[in-house]
């Protein structure tokens, strides 16, 4: 496997301690969610570590990778791709102090 591939896939661990941070739901609506979501997507080098996955449910996932879905969010004043980025941007750094999506990009040298 090369490593890249390696660095940005998400392990059965890292999976399941996003699942129990974020209570198994979407940190946007609420609603069930899979513990799958990258906030650094995987082809910008985001890496499959607990500092850059997020639990959405599918609608929000969409919504965050490729601005679908949004008028569903509109009643919780959510009308832009970059508002969802910005509230999940800003959980992170809830989360982890000092948090950047640099921090979280696979380096090839270091």
């Amino acid at each position: 496997m090369h490593r890249q591939t390696k660095a940005t896939s998400i392990p059965p661990d890292v999976k399941e301690a996003v699942a129990k941070r974020d209570n198994g739901l979407c940190i946007i609506c609420g609603a069930p969610g899979d513990s799958h979501c990258h906030v650094v997507r995987r082809s910008q080098g985001g890496m499959g570590i607990e500092e850059n996955i997020i639990t959405l449910c599918p609608q929000c996932h969409y919504s965050l990778d490729e601005g679908l879905y949004l008028s569903r969010l509109s009643a919780i004043g959510i009308k832009t791709q970059q508002q969802v980025q910005n509230i999940v941007e800003d959980y992170m750094r809830e989360k982890y102090p000092g948090w950047s999506r640099e921090k979280v990009k696979y380096r090839k040298w270091g």
